[in-house]
């Protein structure tokens, strides 16, 4: 496997050298043909994302399809002007010139990808690599097996192998891509693993890209409207059966109004999903055996406020509740990554803000209150990734800011104009005009030019 992935590095870095990806021409045809080729592929996708993840049509497209075009469009729109030289002041010192930025691609570059959002999640970094002119080496998750192989298909009917490859597999691969040099790593997953990367990156001085995840609260105060935040709540608590990485993993709410809150949990799910959500057909079940287990082993039945149900053979579990959590509890030891939501109470905000405090940096955090002091107060007190204000995961569905992580949560940011930033150098570039050549620079020194220097840097 090694032997065929140094081959394969070997043709990309021979593909970039011949210079065809500095042309935005071809990186604006590139585009269209990734477009063409999901558009062709979308009932393959689909199909393939129900069989990995039970995901619905509407879901699948909602979450993955559809926000994978939406991404593609913007980035081709404004391709060219994000492309162009950008100017830059000039001090007075560097007179007679002008200074501007320069983007250049890096080369080579890896995308190695997860199974929650296994097509959103490797085709969104692979449009900002196209984009800013790099070839591309994409590695999907083996957990994701049928989404993995459609867009194989896709992709090397879209692109020659020596532009765009993809290698399926699982460890092994993983470990001998990691072992290349590659210009840029994009990664997508959890954080141990995250950890393994950057060490591998670093033997290269690689530069990386690390979206990871984290516990991600949800922080209600007495001025919030409940019901609505029940229903968003809800909403981003069990989209793919909590098998996002922002989704809401855990509630702090004050006191007086956990009971009220928690009926409004219980009238959504039943309203979203049914009296019986494991036999609704639009909802998907926990991506293998493994992370089945370790998910029924963190429902403690003595705190059970909704749901618990599960089966085995489909692999489902239903919206899941637990009241009176307490943080040494075992669902609050780890990200719970499915349909599990723990609520704990706090006598206060402050309570609130010393609980999130102390752990590490979420990759989300959501506020629910009418009180724009209480809004501030966590804007500006938490260091988080990002999120939402009322309401949950919809920040990341929006090209016109960047998505990513902070700490332990991940580093670096990417969608839009920040994917194309992401995969691209910025070379400063100052350039002086040879009909002037000041001599304050150059020796022998003396008082006056001394004086001349001082006047001028400042």
């Amino acid at each position: 496997m090694s032997e065929k992935i140094e081959v394969l590095i070997k043709r990309q870095r021979d593909y970039f050298a011949s210079g065809k990806t500095a042309r935005v021409s071809f990186r604006l045809q590139a585009l269209d043909r990734l477009e063409k080729a999901i558009l062709k592929y979308e009932e393959e996708l689909c199909q393939a994302l129900k069989k990995d993840l039970g995901k619905s049509r509407a879901e699948s497209y909602m979450c993955e399809v559809g926000l994978t075009l939406s991404e593609l469009r913007f980035v081709r729109k404004h391709l060219r002007r994000w492309s162009k030289n950008r100017p830059a002041p000039t001090p007075l010192a560097h007179f007679h010139g002008k200074s501007f930025t320069v983007q250049e691609p890096y080369g080579v570059v890896l995308i190695m990808s997860p199974w929650n959002y296994p097509a959103l999640l490797t085709l969104e970094p692979l449009i900002g690599a196209l984009a800013a002119g790099n070839c591309c080496t994409v590695k999907p998750s083996a957990y994701s097996p049928a989404t993995s192989k459609a867009m194989a298909k896709l992709l090397q009917e879209a692109f020659p192998p020596g532009y765009v490859s993809v290698i399926e597999g699982g460890r092994e691969e993983n470990q001998s891509l990691l072992e290349q040099k590659f210009e840029y790593i994009f990664f997508t997953g959890g954080v141990q693993v995250g950890k393994f990367v950057m060490e591998k990156a670093a033997a290269h001085l690689t530069p990386v890209t690390l979206e990871l995840g984290g516990k991600s609260p949800c922080i209600i105060d007495h001025t919030a409207d409940l019901k609505l935040a029940a229903r968003r709540i809800v909403f981003g608590k069990y989209l793919n059966c909590g098998q996002t990485c922002v989704a809401p993993d855990y509630v702090l709410i004050e006191q007086g109004v956990k009971n009220r809150f928690l009926e409004c949990v219980k009238k959504e799910i039943r309203r979203m999903y049914g009296e019986r959500p494991l036999e609704n057909p639009d909802y998907g079940k926990i991506v293998n055996q493994k992370h089945f287990d370790r998910l029924l082993g963190l429902i403690d039945r003595r705190k059970l406020a909704c749901g618990g149900e599960s089966d085995r053979e489909a692999l489902k579990i239903a919206p899941t509740v637990l009241d009176r959590v307490m943080e040494e509890d075992a669902v609050m030891q780890e990200e719970i990554f499915g349909p599990i939501l723990p609520i704990l109470t706090v006598s206060s905000m402050g309570e609130a803000y010393a609980f999130v405090k102390k752990r590490p940096k979420p990759l989300a955090l959501y506020i629910f209150t009418s009180d724009a002091k209480t809004e501030q107060f966590f804007l500006k007190r938490l260091s988080f990734g990002g999120g939402c204000i009322n309401d949950t995961v919809i920040h990341l569905a929006t090209p016109y800011m960047g998505f990513g992580g902070v700490g332990g949560s991940g580093m670096g940011a990417y969608h839009g104009k920040k994917s194309f930033d992401a995969f691209s150098h910025e070379k400063s570039i100052v350039k002086k005009y040879t009909w002037l050549d000041l001599p304050l620079r150059y020796q022998p020194y003396n008082r006056i030019k001394e004086g001349l220097v001082r006047m001028f840097v400042k």
